[in-house]
């Protein structure tokens, strides 16, 4: 929508009309301890020719070069059509679609990305989407509290191998509403240690992370097990391109206790949407039909008509603006609904096959990475269990040094743990995806060995004041 100005007349004119003396009347209930004051610091206009020069300099400064950053936005190949179809007027513009009798395409849109990660979760329902990862594992979380009907427990235990950032937003979420998160050890492997868990009685849940944070395959049969044996809930955080070739959550646990996860979630970004800087992107919950009245959100669902004619339809809406707010299952929630339609059309568009050749070379290329940077001296592999695209090496400097000294040689290095974990300062978490190559591969190892070699990289005096 264009803005159009209002004149000082038209201005003083609706002013006059509503009894109003100046546009700050219309504010007065607002305290002045909430208000912001002058914007002292907001530069004075330039012109649009100077304007679109200074964004031309400032995008000029934004080349990385190659991708070797993961930790929960993955830099995968987009394939054209995804988003060309995305941009579709139909698509680009349509709004939540509460009328269901005009909103059959959008609607069908959203029925089969459910279906379609319902498959590949194992589980029995999706939820038409919710903000992220982050608020996507929140939301599982009160959903086990509301669900598990066997504990009085309102804790959950949530490990450290859990993403730092997910741990820190499903706290700010929750710890208002009387919920406990309780963290669990890791062993010297990386993985949760099972040992602490023997003396664990009664908690409403546990958190699951596969591949964990630091890239690692956990073992997930034997943590559900010990979750349902315990009357505990199970929620897996999981990465949805990993389950191409990875065991579904629905599948997790033993012959001798009851299987599979009860409830899934995650980050929908690894199909078809961009880092972006690292967001928007759309999260997903998915759970068993059991605990489908405590789903978040919205569930789109298949009908038929009168005459026998296949539609579709808002199923169930457990929303703050359907029913009472009390009552509700989340007052947060959202339907992402232009990334679900580009992520319905990248699944579309892979399929089952795709997926698992895309996850496959991942994998492959991970591998392939960790082989050249481990052979340089100095450098090794901290955590050797099986891995799915990301691993953690050890250096011999601060990673806080090194990353930004990469960065210099147009490489986007990895992740600087030790801005997480105080006792891993020299820990780099590091990813390739499908779209890495091995001449970018050599050239990382190669620019990694010129750093690690420098007698004094700028950035090292900084990362030694901050781990003292």
């Amino acid at each position: 929508m264009p803005f159009i100005p209002h004149t000082a007349e038209e201005v003083e004119s609706m002013l006059a009309t509503i009894g109003v003396a100046s546009i700050e009347d219309l504010f007065d209930e607002i305290p002045d301890s909430l208000r912001a004051g002058t914007l002292s610091d907001v530069p004075e206009g330039v012109g649009e020719m100077r304007m679109l020069q200074q964004l031309s300099e400032r995008a000029s400064m934004d080349v990385a070069g190659s991708c070797f950053l993961g930790a929960g936005c993955y830099d995968h190949h987009i394939p054209a059509a995804v988003w060309d179809l995305t941009s579709r007027g139909e698509f680009m513009t349509a709004y939540t679609p509460y009328q269901a009798e005009a909103s059959q395409g959008t609607l069908q849109l959203i029925y089969e990305y459910q279906s379609m990660l319902a498959a590949l979760t194992g589980l029995d329902v999706s939820n038409a989407s919710v903000y992220d990862g982050a608020s996507g594992l929140a939301e599982a979380i009160l959903m086990a509290i509301r669900a598990n009907k066997k504990s009085k427990s309102r804790e959950v235990l949530i490990p450290q191998s859990v993403h730092p950032l997910y741990r820190k937003a499903a706290q700010n979420i929750v710890r208002n509403q009387g919920v406990t998160l309780t963290p669990v050890a890791l062993t010297d492997s990386g993985c949760i240690d099972l040992d602490s868990l023997a003396g664990v009685t009664d908690v409403a849940a546990i958190v699951v992370q596969q591949p964990n944070f630091f890239g690692l395959l956990e073992d997930v049969d034997t943590l559900t097990a010990w979750a349902h044996e315990r009357q505990a809930l199970v929620i897996a955080l999981v990465n949805p391109l990993s389950l191409a070739i990875l065991k579904p959550p629905g599948e997790w646990g033993s012959a001798t206790a009851a299987s599979g996860a009860d409830i899934a979630c995650g980050d929908g970004q690894p199909f078809g949407i961009p880092m972006s800087s690292g967001g928007p992107s759309f999260g997903f919950v998915c759970c068993r039909q059991a605990l489908v009245r405590q789903m978040p959100g919205r569930i789109i669902g298949r009908t038929e008509d009168l005459d026998g004619r296949t539609g579709f339809a808002l199923t169930l809406q457990a929303r703050e603006q359907h029913i009472r707010r009390g009552k509700a299952t989340s007052n947060i929630c959202t339907n992402q609904g232009l990334l679900v339609t580009a992520g319905t059309i990248y699944l579309s568009l892979l399929g089952p096959t795709g997926l698992a050749q895309t996850a496959n070379a991942c994998h492959a290329n991970t591998a392939a990475l960790i082989t050249a940077l481990t052979a340089i001296d100095g450098v090794d592999l901290r955590y050797t269990g099986p891995y799915f695209h990301e691993a953690v090496l050890e250096l011999p400097r601060p990673a806080a040094a090194v990353v930004p000294a990469l960065l210099e040689r147009q490489i986007l290095g990895g992740l600087d743990l030790g801005a997480y974990y105080p006792d891993m300062e020299n820990a780099l978490l590091v990813c390739a995806t499908e779209k890495r190559t091995a001449a970018e591969i050599q050239a990382y190892a190669d620019a990694l060995a010129q750093c690690l070699s420098e007698e004094r990289l700028p950035g090292e005096r900084l990362a030694k004041e901050r781990v003292s």
